[in-house]
């Protein structure tokens, strides 16, 4: 069973590929999550990087993440946060990125910015 956890990115050390793909599958316990953009599946990685980068365009993380946890985080910042955070884009956009949150749902697309708020927050 600990074996089917890690292949589900519930645990382990590092990402790993997924079946044949060269897709990786995050590792939560490291602040990773994934999001399915154009039928791919990219690894959602909060480095510290992507989130100077998105405090930039955004302003403070800790506002923002006050904010989300209010209800007052709009779409456009929700995409923004998490495509800073996508690992590796090769020729995504940033909107394909909003049209994958837009077209799962926001209430789907929580648990992978909820991800990247705790890694903000709590670090690892």
């Amino acid at each position: 069973m600990s074996g089917a956890k890690k292949a589900a990115g519930t645990g382990g050390d590092r990402a790993r590929p997924a079946s044949g793909m060269g897709d990786t599958i995050p590792i939560t316990a490291r602040g990773e999550a994934a999001l399915i953009v154009r039928g791919q599946r990219v690894l959602i990685r909060p480095t510290f990087a992507a989130l100077v980068a998105a405090e930039e365009e955004l302003g403070a993380l800790f506002p923002l993440a006050e904010r989300a946890a209010a209800g007052g985080l709009g779409i456009g910042e929700m995409a923004g946060l998490i495509w800073h955070c996508v690992e590796a884009r090769d020729g995504l956009s940033r909107e394909d990125v909003g049209a994958a949150v837009v077209e799962m749902g926001i209430a789907k697309a929580v648990p992978v910015l909820r991800t990247v708020l705790v890694q903000i927050l709590q670090g690892r």
